[in-house]
């Protein structure tokens, strides 16, 4: 990263999204996947959507949690939180599934500050996991990371079902 990040925006809040909102949600996704398809190959629907299948899974199953991040009242992203590791297999892991901070508010700590309010709000074992080609991600988590855990925490590299990952492993207290 170069150069100091500006000030975050005054109020960031994550809200849990309701089930009247999973078309929001599964708009923003939209742009998730599509910021993506620069690095890895997805393929649209023929209904011109990229889709993500799992999505209903939020709403249905108590381990998932749709939460919709908003800057200033505004809306401005989302995170996927869900119990399991998706790469070492322990189900009383924290996964951090998806994470999406529009492009207008990248680079100012807002992303920073809200993946630090989602770990305080589910205490535990977290992972996080970037594929090995999300270069601009690792840093992102690497930053967001070692500043919430207060000491360098790397990644380990991870090969599973033929893909290759960086594997952030590290906890998180309760919200004070």
């Amino acid at each position: 990263m170069t150069g100091s990040p500006e000030k975050p925006p005054s109020q960031i809040e994550i809200v849990p999204a309701t089930l009247d909102q999973q078309s929001v949600l599964a708009n923003l996704l939209e742009l998730y996947v599509h910021d993506f398809s620069e690095i890895h190959p997805v393929e649209l629907r023929p209904d011109g959507r990229f889709g993500y299948d799992n999505l209903p899974r939020y709403w249905l199953e108590p381990d998932r949690h749709p939460l919709l991040l908003k800057l200033d009242g505004k809306l401005a992203g989302f995170a996927l939180v869900k119990k399991g590791s998706e790469i070492s297999g322990n189900p009383t892991v924290w996964d951090m599934a998806e994470f999406f901070i529009l492009r207008g508010h990248r680079r100012r700590g807002a992303g920073t500050a809200a993946a630090h309010e989602v770990w305080r709000r589910f205490p535990g074992p977290w992972e996080v996991r970037v594929m090995e080609s999300n270069h601009a991600a690792h840093r992102f988590w690497l930053h967001a990371i070692t500043e919430f855990s207060g000491k360098p925490t790397p990644s380990t590299r991870v090969d599973k079902d033929g893909r290759r990952w960086h594997l952030f492993s590290f906890e998180s207290s309760p919200a004070a």
